[in-house]
């Protein structure tokens, strides 16, 4: 399944006040190059983040569209990566004790041709990517939110 989750050592708002940052995902989604625009009022109902994605002569243009939003809780999203399809990102975003953030990231194809559609190849595909996203992620929030390394060291 391409399902994943990490616990992120910060209280919820601080996730979602990157989750809300649409310039950010270039920082945390493994194969995102660079956002382009980011519309008004991201993450509202019907908005995108429009980035360039993808390696060398496989890179595209295209756009992450919010499908379902609760605020500071959970949001869904249509990923396009046309010609392929597009994938359904959900993301929620739960309290973990008093003052941690479980995080769960399940992406699968949406629409697209059928061979491309969800079975186990895509799955494992998509598990190898989620797993850096995730880690990217935290390592975001935990630098914004000032948490320090595990190692002692402050944040980057």
């Amino acid at each position: 399944m391409a399902i994943r989750n990490m616990v992120i050592e910060t209280p919820p708002d601080k996730v979602w006040e990157v989750l809300a940052d649409g310039w950010s995902y270039a920082d945390w989604v493994v194969g995102t190059q660079e956002i382009r625009a980011v519309d008004p009022g991201w993450p509202a109902l019907g908005t995108s983040i429009h980035y360039r994605a993808g390696v060398g002569p496989l890179e595209l243009a295209d756009r992450t569209t919010v499908r379902f939003v609760k605020e500071m809780h959970h949001l869904e999203l249509e990923a396009s990566g046309r010609p392929i399809g597009t994938a359904r990102v959900s993301i929620e975003v739960l309290p973990w004790g008093t003052d941690e953030t479980l995080v769960i990231f399940d992406e699968h194809p949406l629409r697209g041709h059928p061979l491309l559609l969800q079975n186990p190849i895509v799955d494992a595909a998509l598990a190898l990517r989620n797993r850096p996203t995730l880690g990217r992620l935290k390592r975001v929030v935990e630098t914004r939110a000032g948490v320090p390394r595990a190692n002692g060291a402050p944040p980057e």
